[in-house]
């Protein structure tokens, strides 16, 4: 078979962003009461956002039904990708059809602290399981957008973007760089995708239904303090904990 490089098709390694999904009982019923009745609302929330499952937090050698769980993440626009798990747990989860996946930290590739660790250190914040190192700064140019984003609609920039006007519940922003809204958040923003930790958000009015900084995200179910909540704030990264701060404007 010739070894010629295609002109049709290219294959190279990469990171894929995805949120993590950590399973804390094997009650299956209550986990889909829980998922339903905290997204089902907001049907635009996933967006078709891809899921890896954690298995780690479950207790025990129980098995979960975890074809219930790919079904309600179905419902709720998410799809499930794989799985993260213990060595004694991949037998059993592998039966379900989804492939085993290592979550790493995004700090060259180190392992990440164990799951009940980083829980009780940093309850606000999840870490999705791809890996990444941090991104070099972009020289990609600032994007512009002056008009509202409607649910549904998103934007991806390489760089660093500024929005003029309204992001709406179900709209999504997705910036390599930072991410600037001079107007109401309400949707999600996610800065720094590539693994840039550095990467801040900027907001004039902070109601979001998601934030995130180089996959830490944070999410509307956890309220917002008091001083940024409907507020000018900026969100960063320091010790892999979001921080959230008022903007004084002067």
């Amino acid at each position: 078979m010739s070894q010629k490089k295609s002109p049709r098709f290219e294959l190279r390694s990469g990171n894929v962003d995805a949120l993590l999904l950590a399973l804390k009982t094997a009650d299956i019923d209550a986990l889909r009461d829980d998922l339903l009745s905290r997204f089902e609302s907001t049907p635009d929330f996933f967006s078709n956002d891809v899921v890896a499952l954690d298995l780690r937090r479950l207790e025990g050698d129980g098995h979960v039904a975890l074809d219930r769980v790919i079904d309600t993440l179905a419902t709720l626009r998410a799809r499930a990708i794989g799985v993260v798990a213990r060595d004694d747990q991949r037998a059993w989860a592998e039966a379900f059809g989804l492939p085993l996946l290592d979550s790493h930290g995004r700090r060259g590739g180190r392992e990440e602290a164990a799951p009940d660790a980083r829980a009780e250190a940093e309850p606000e914040a999840e870490k999705a399981p791809a890996a990444a190192l941090p991104a070099a700064a972009s020289t990609a140019p600032t994007m512009l957008i002056d008009k509202p984003l409607r649910s549904g609609q998103q934007i991806y920039a390489q760089g660093d973007v500024v929005i003029l006007d309204l992001v709406s519940y179900g709209a999504e922003v997705i910036a390599e760089g930072n991410i600037h809204i001079y107007a109401p958040l309400r949707g999600r923003a996610l800065a720094g995708v590539k693994g840039n930790p550095d990467a801040r958000i900027f907001c004039t009015c902070l109601e979001p239904e998601l934030i995130s900084i180089a996959g830490i995200y944070r999410t509307a179910e956890q309220t917002l303090p008091a001083d940024v909540l409907g507020k000018s704030a900026q969100v960063r990264l320091a010790k892999e904990k979001l921080i959230l701060e008022p903007l004084r404007m002067k």
